[in-house]
């Protein structure tokens, strides 16, 4: 569906007109119009229905008004928290297609690109027939609206005449055109200026001149103002329009891509300052910013703007005859004084020199523009370098690698220039991302890998990446030898530094991720880490942390290989990040907790890093001591998966008890316990010799949980609490929960949970509470008390979300109150969750949770769609929701429901065991109701508890009831619910061995 209102509302469906009868139907969609795809709140729907003398009700009619809609419209038009949205992409809004279309067209016309800027501005402007919002013009929020629009219209309008004034062709009609407007908008001063470019253009100086004057004495007599600054810029253009331009900025004969911002604020620092240093590591392309922003200011230089190239000079006593040559001021000045000479050559009027690539003649460029700037008050300069002149009175412009986009665009504009007809198709986006990123966003260095697609495709230059030195050669033939590899661009850097600190930077390329000073120092035995930042060879991050570029440390890391020194590097790098682990370690468990988990993610890649060195070399002793240190920061900050991974790897190098507990609670927290049924005797043998009885009761009960032995478990807890810290005393009640669970003992966990929640709040850490309740919420809804379930979760996501780890707990909390009908909301918190771009985990969790709502109204179709996007496919929870839509449509669900429910009895977690043998009693409705009735029953012997309130089980027992009758339910359902857990398991397997 499409809808227009830049002229009379106009709904077609497939090219089909769509009829929207009744004024103020017509206003409600064009103001859900004006924001689709996003909600408009009641207040404001209502106040733009009845401005005035509204309703009694105006929420009741809101609603009555959407219901008529909805039936009117082939989309939907959705009720969420606090408003309404009208469910369509913002391109089916002539209005919203417009506004992008203009502000597309105009960043193309910054970008130096017209063609472009024209196509889409003349796009924009084709979608209007006639004045916008025409069928609520006299309303209160259409008359803001549409005048907003209308001023968008006119600056496109202007932007479009701009580019296509930069078009070669026949401008005259131009002129006709402007002229319109400037009836219309006699005051309006672009429009003005449009006009005096064009008549230039075509010929018509004089008449230029004197639309500017005419311009001035309106201004002047009405207004009693002046033309503004653009406007007396351009006249001043006018009129210099027959001297030559001074200066020597050639025009390139590439494309100008991105860095818009950037040379905007260039330009003002020039405006202020005398002296401007453009900063930034090689082939970050500071000279072609510096050479584009001296050409914007060049008309406001009579002396001229000059590019004094300084790269090839070697001597530094030659900088002066250097700038004098360029200048073509020899033979001017006083003799003998070659400094003397160019301050009484250069011209008295206002000049500006751009000194370019300083670095190497640092000390020498600096002494000579101080005593330039000194003498000569009409110069202006602007540097570039890897390093600051350090001069006061300095203005420094660092300059960052490109973003993302602008990368791509970049490495697509020069493709197609050394392979015609090279397009970047949605199937490449993926792999030139990549490019983009792994070459630092550097443009010389991402021209250098689009040279290479003349003969290769994106994919493989991505490839040909892991040796990027060897790869990416073959710059342009005119460029310096610097410039021509990128091997060349970072030699050059290297070249400049001392013997003593080309061995110190080498040492930080072990460092993966962004790290402090203090680590820098530590590892590179260089206290002042902060002159290679103003080198340009580190990036300082916030947070006081420095990052060097990916180019830099793939040299820097080459350089110590060849020299034999990189693992004596790696492993001062992995004992500094031991060190801070096993310090870090005891602080994790109390009040310091929150500060040391920002502290350890913000050095996660080093800590990976070193964990992996440590136990690649066989240096056990490292190894262990990461491991022992991280264990608790993995289980907080990890996925319980993938931290499970970690610490089997630290165990697999250096056996440790503590890993080891570590290692099998997150496998329990992952409902993978059964991965380590094989690993018990082994396990159980480290527990043995451990000499820290909390830790080897917490490694007894989880190898008892996950070999199906509660009693042993519990009696190992029971064993370890006495004598223990409240931390421990927190862990142990907590393993005791999962045990209690496993024996279908609901009130038995939710005691426990409170116990453990009551220790964690005792030492003041934070995870171990935020877990423990989270636990406890699911326990006491069970036993159906939402309300308490609800709140323990509410203070769960609070903590957790400090920690940065709130998503899965969200899930979890619209589940619950999806079980006591508040399903709006519940939706709603999970659809936040997906806009919050959480792990991939929790993301699939909530599709399967938003696919289960679906399932609940009968949307069958919405179900399905959520599921294909949850991608989570070995998880029981999505298996079971799988299962459970085919059953609703009559589909087979056995193999679905078979791995779930393996999957389930296999973690030991009963709760989940339960939940798949709802599924199972589910598929068995049909064609069973008396079996479906008795697994439903043993539902309940698993979990401990009947969960009346889950939607899935409170539906099936009704259909059960109507269909067997109140007697015959009964007796079914309340002798499965007395099995033992082993005997109800071996029900719910047969049900699934002979489904009906």
């Amino acid at each position: 569906m499409r809808v227009g209102v830049l002229g009379p509302l106009e709904v077609t469906d497939g090219g089909e007109k769509v009829e929207v009868g009744g004024a103020r139907l017509r206003a409600l969609l064009i103001r859900l119009a004006l924001n689709a795809g996003n909600v408009v709140a009641v207040e404001a729907l209502t106040g733009a229905l009845w401005p005035q003398d509204g309703p009694a009700d105006p929420v009741h009619s809101l609603h009555s008004l959407v219901s008529r809609l909805r039936r009117a419209l082939p989309v939907a038009v959705l009720q969420v928290p606090g408003g309404y949205r009208l469910d369509l992409p913002p391109d089916a809004v002539d209005a919203l297609r417009f506004e992008r279309l203009a502000r597309e067209g105009r960043q193309a016309l910054r970008e130096d690109h017209p063609e472009p800027a024209a196509e889409r501005l003349r796009a924009a402007l084709a979608l209007w027939r006639g004045e916008a919002l025409t069928d609520v013009a006299e309303t209160p929020y259409a008359l803001a609206a549409a005048a907003r629009l209308h001023e968008l219209r006119l600056a496109a309008t202007e932007d479009r005449i701009a580019a296509e004034l930069r078009l070669p062709g026949d401008h005259s009609p131009l002129v006709a055109e402007l002229e319109e407007h400037l009836a219309a908008h006699p005051l309006r001063e672009r429009l003005r200026a449009l006009l005096i470019e064009t008549l230039h253009a075509t010929g018509r100086r004089a008449e230029a001149l004197a639309a500017f004057e005419s311009f001035r004495v309106r201004l002047a007599e009405e207004l009693g103002a002046d033309p503004g600054p653009e406007l007396k810029g351009l006249h001043l253009a006018l009129l210099r329009a027959e001297r030559p331009v001074r200066g020597n900025l050639r025009t390139p004969l590439s494309s100008f891509v991105g860095r818009v911002e950037e040379q905007a604020h260039l330009v003002r620092q020039l405006h202020e300052r005398r002296l401007v240093t453009l900063l930034g590591p090689g082939g970050v392309g500071k000279s072609r910013l510096a050479t584009r922003a001296a050409s914007e200011l060049s008309a406001e230089f009579p002396g001229g703007a000059w590019l004094v190239e300084l790269a090839s000079v070697t001597d530094p006593a030659a900088l002066p005859q250097t700038i004098v040559t360029t200048l073509g001021l020899t033979g001017q000045g006083r003799p003998g004084d070659p400094m003397g000479r160019l301050a009484d050559a250069l011209p008295a009027s206002p000049t500006l020199i751009v000194l370019d690539n300083c670095e190497h003649l640092i000390d020498a460029a600096a002494r000579l523009v101080e005593d330039l700037l000194g003498r000569c008050p009409q110069l202006r300069v602007l540097a570039t370098s890897r390093e600051p002149l350090g001069l006061l009175g300095e203005s420094l412009s660092p300059l960052a690698p490109l973003p993302a986009a602008d990368g791509v665009r970049l490495l697509a504009d020069r493709a197609a220039a050394v392979r015609p007809g090279f397009t970047l198709g949605e199937e490449d986006r993926a792999a030139t991302a990549r490019i983009c990123a792994r070459l630092d966003g550097l443009p010389l260095a991402i021209e250098l890998a689009a040279a290479r697609l003349r003969y290769s495709t994106v994919e493989q230059v991505a490839a040909g990446l892991g040796d990027r030195f060897l790869t990416l050669t073959g710059g342009s033939r005119t460029a310096l030898p610097r410039h021509r590899t990128l091997r060349a661009v970072v030699s050059w850097s290297w070249d400049l530094l001392s013997h003593e600190e080309r061995a110190a930077v080498e040492r930080l390329a072990v460092f993966p991720g962004s790290f402090t000073p203090e680590a820098a120092a530590r590892v590179s035995g260089w206290a002042a880490v902060e002159d290679f930042a103003d080198r340009s060879l580190l990036q300082f991050v916030p947070g006081s942390r420095y990052l060097m570029l990916e180019t830099i440390r793939e040299y820097g890391l080459e350089r110590l290989a060849e020299s034999g020194r990189l693992a004596a590097a790696r492993a001062a790098h992995a004992a500094y990040f031991a060190e801070l682990a096993e310090h870090a370690e005891p602080l994790l468990r109390g009040s310091g907790q929150l500060a040391w988990v920002r502290r350890l993610r913000a050095d996660r890649d080093d800590l990976l890093a070193a964990v992996r060195f440590a136990a690649d070399s066989g240096d056990a002793a490292t190894a262990l001591r990461l491991g022992a240190g991280l264990r608790l920061f993995w289980t907080i900050a990890e996925d319980p998966g993938e931290a499970a991974a970690l610490l089997r790897g630290v165990l697999d190098v250096a056996p440790h008890p503590g890993v080891a507990g570590a290692y099998l609670l997150n496998l329990v927290l992952a409902a993978d316990g059964g991965r380590a049924k094989g690993e018990a005797d082994g396990l159980l043998a480290l527990a043995a010799g451990c000499g820290e009885p909390a830790t080897r009761a917490m490694i007894e009960a989880l190898v008892a949980l996950i070999t199906g032995d509660a009693a042993t478990g519990l009696a190992a807890i029971d064993a370890g609490l006495p004598g223990s810290g409240a931390w421990d005393r927190g862990v142990l009640w907590f393993v005791r929960s999962f045990l209690d669970g496993s024996l279908g003992d609901m009130e038995a966990m939710r005691t426990d949970l409170g116990q453990a929640a009551a220790a964690f709040r005792a030492c003041g850490e934070l995870w171990g509470q935020a877990i423990a309740l989270s636990y406890l919420a699911f326990a006491r809804t069970t036993l159906g008390e939402f309300e308490e379930g609800a709140a323990a979760l509410e203070e769960s996501i609070g903590l957790a979300r400090d920690l940065g780890t709130g998503d899965g707990r969200r899930v979890w909390l619209a589940m619950v109150r999806s079980h006591t009908g508040q399903t709006a909301t519940a939706r709603a918190e999970l659809l936040d969750v997906l806009g919050g771009n959480p792990p991939a985990h929790q993301l699939g969790l909530a599709h399967v949770q938003l696919a289960n709502l679906a399932r609940y109204e009968g949307d069958l179709d919405t179900a399905g769609r959520h599921l294909a996007e949850a991608a989570v496919s070995r998880d029981p929870l999505f298996l079971l929701a799988r299962a459970e839509l085919a059953v609703a449509r009559g589909e087979e669900a056995g193999p679905d429901l078979a791995e779930a429910f393996a999957l389930a009895v296999e973690s030991w977690d009963m709760p989940l065991v339960a939940m798949a043998a709802v599924a199972v009693a589910s598929s068995l409705q049909a064609t069973d109701a008396s079996a479906a009735a008795g697994v439903l029953g043993a539902a309940h012997a698993l979990r401990g508890g009947p969960d009346a309130r889950h939607p899935d089980v409170e539906r099936l027992a009704r259909a059960l009831r109507a269909e067997l009758g109140e007697p015959a339910y009964h007796a079914a359902y309340e002798h499965a619910r007395r099995l033992d857990r082993a005997v109800a398991i071996a029900r719910v397997k047969t049900a699934l061995a002979h489904p009906g």
